[in-house]
Parts: structure tokens; C-alpha cells; sequence
């Protein structure tokens, strides 16, 4: 009987110290439901390489803008991107821009102040590959923009007073915006 008295109260810890694992789990499974569910405009990616973030957000009434978002980096760096799909043949031509003039301006001025275009690549859990969507459907898990590093290594936000941890081409989906 003692030893039958002494499995009852190990067995009332084992079980009680479940209580923690099953709520982590819950946790986990509600996040992963949360970023399944994340809507493009809501979402944020992340870079292991330099800890850069891109948060997307909503876009408005735009005709042209299908996509909004900035790319955050070490130093206060702030990019502002957008994304205009092209009507020829149908891509998702994004543009990072550093530091441009409010307001009206000009081609040569907005030429001046882009740091990278190209188009936003996406891949899913099994690496298929496909093209960033417009606002309104579900958030990819990955982010490809082609060339991204090297680009911004050679701009003038880099060095100095700008950032000095360059991203790499891929950003990770790591949650959802309220």
C-alpha cells in the first residue's frame, strides 16, 4: 500500500506538469493558425542574416499600388516599398525606396531615390514558387526578392550613417500584424 500511496502523488505531478506542455502546444498551434490566416497587407517577414523585417501594410484605394510595405533595417534604416503588377505580362514589380522627396515628383527623382526594383518571388513549405498576390489573400510563408543583398550593399543607405547588416534575397513569414 505505501508504494501505492506514493505512485498517486507522482502520478498528480506528472500530470500536473503536462499542464504546462499542452499550453505551450496551444500557443504554438495558435500562432501557426494566426500566420496561416494572415492576410498579405498584415503581414511581417524576417531575415536571419541581418534581423531586417519587412512589415506589409494596407495599400488604401490605390489603382495602381497592389502592395505596401517597408523594409527595416539596423540603424533606424527605413526602406519604403510598393509593389505595381506590370500589365504585359503579369508580375509583381516591387521598388525599395531611401529617403525620397514628399509630394510630386519627378521620374529622374524617383529613379534617384529607388535602391532596388524587381519582382517579389513567394514559395510555400514544399518550395513551390509563385508570385507575391495582391492584398486580400492569404500571406505566403516565404519571400524572395532576387538580388536584394548585393544591390543594397551598393547603395547609398549603406555605410556610414546607414545600415550596415545587409539582408539576404529571402525573408521568412514570422507573424501577423493586429
Amino acid at each position: 500500500m505505501a508504494a501505492c500511496g506514493k505512485e498517486r502523488p507522482m502520478m498528480a505531478r506528472l500530470l500536473g506538469a503536462t499542464k504546462p506542455v499542452v499550453l505551450m502546444a496551444g500557443i504554438v498551434m495558435a500562432t501557426a493558425a494566426a500566420q496561416a490566416a494572415c492576410p498579405i497587407e498584415l503581414a511581417v517577414y524576417g531575415d536571419v542574416q541581418s534581423g531586417g523585417e519587412i512589415d506589409f501594410t494596407p495599400t488604401g484605394t490605390s489603382a495602381v499600388v497592389t502592395n505596401t510595405f517597408r523594409l527595416i533595417l539596423d540603424n533606424n534604416v527605413v526602406l519604403n516599398g510598393i509593389v505595381m503588377w506590370t500589365a504585359d505580362v503579369a508580375r509583381p514589380n516591387g521598388a525599395l525606396m531611401y529617403k525620397c522627396p514628399e509630394g510630386d515628383v519627378t521620374g529622374e527623382e524617383l529613379a534617384a531615390c529607388t535602391l532596388w526594383n524587381g519582382v517579389i518571388y513567394t514559395s510555400d513549405d514544399k518550395g513551390t514558387v509563385g508570385l507575391l498576390p495582391a492584398e486580400g489573400v492569404e500571406a505566403p510563408k516565404t519571400l524572395i526578392l532576387p538580388d536584394l543583398g548585393p544591390v543594397l550593399r551598393q547603395s547609398r543607405a549603406y555605410g556610414g550613417g546607414g545600415f550596415s547588416k545587409v539582408p539576404s534575397d529571402v525573408f521568412a513569414m514570422k507573424g501577423c500584424q493586429e
